[in-house]
């Protein structure tokens, strides 16, 4: 199978903005494994901004757009150094790709987009992608990392879309406030009531939550790429999910694309 897997700032990273070294080093492995089975892998990673946090010491995620700018720029050298480092001690080589909203919608940069991840996977290198957020102003940014996967997952022709979050899936309530909250294991339509039960922001290091990952589940099964929600912090959970297990939230494709 080809596969897009997103790995929210969450799942990177303490609350701190440092790298969660326990993690970060069990998914690279699991995924270096999942590669090693025959899939080809394409990594959306976010995290620059929250390493670039971590590593400026600054107190919180900035507000101001030079200084998020700049600890991007900070933080991706941190994030793709790490993943350099561990999944080069599984023979795999990574490259990074960093785009703007702009680069998506021109036609002619989106194809070179599209022609560059080909080629990658053909040489068995894993893709890792990231907004620019050194350049990205409002204008310009796709704005989060959910609706960046769903995208790579359409342009790639993926089968599936991967998002590893803090929560296990989507809930009939939410889970931090409802202790009778139920996950949902799979979804067949995102109708007004599943919208509804979209909540508010992610973390505080992160730009997302549930809202933009139903956007991008809308985007996905439209495109004919079924998508998974599932908690980030056992990486090994990406076995199950490959394999078809019921884990997290499935958002199914559209029946007229299966």
């Amino acid at each position: 199978m080809r596969i897009v897997i997103k790995i929210g700032t969450s799942t990177l990273t303490y609350a701190t903005g440092n790298l969660h070294i326990r993690h970060v080093e069990t998914l690279c492995k699991v995924i270096s494994d999942l590669k090693n089975a025959g899939h080809e892998i394409i990594l959306v990673s976010s995290g620059a901004i929250g390493m670039g946090t971590g590593k400026l010491g600054l107190p919180e995620r900035p507000k101001d757009m030079p200084t998020k700018q700049a600890a991007a720029a900070v933080g991706q050298c941190e994030l793709m150094y790490f993943y350099d480092k561990l999944f080069s001690e599984y023979n795999h080589t990574v490259g990074q790709i960093l785009i703007t909203g702009s680069d998506l919608e021109n036609a002619q940069r989106n194809q070179n987009f599209r022609n560059t991840v080909e080629r990658l996977l053909e040489l068995k290198v894993l893709p890792v992608i990231n907004e620019n957020d050194t350049v990205a102003t409002e204008e310009i940014a796709v704005g989060d990392n959910d609706t960046l996967a769903a995208i790579v997952a359409t342009v790639a022709s993926a089968n599936l879309l991967i998002l590893l979050s803090d929560i296990d899936g989507l809930y009939t309530a939410d889970p931090h406030k409802d202790p009778d909250a139920k996950l949902i294991p799979d979804v067949f339509e995102i109708s007004e009531e599943i919208l509804a039960l979209a909540g508010g922001a992610g973390s505080e290091l992160g730009t997302g939550g549930m809202k933009t990952k139903l956007s991008a589940a809308s985007l996905c099964t439209e495109s004919g790429t079924d998508m998974v929600i599932a908690n980030g912090s056992e990486p090994e959970l990406l076995y199950g999910i490959v394999d078809g297990e019921p884990i997290g939230t499935k958002f199914h494709k559209k029946a007229s694309n299966i």
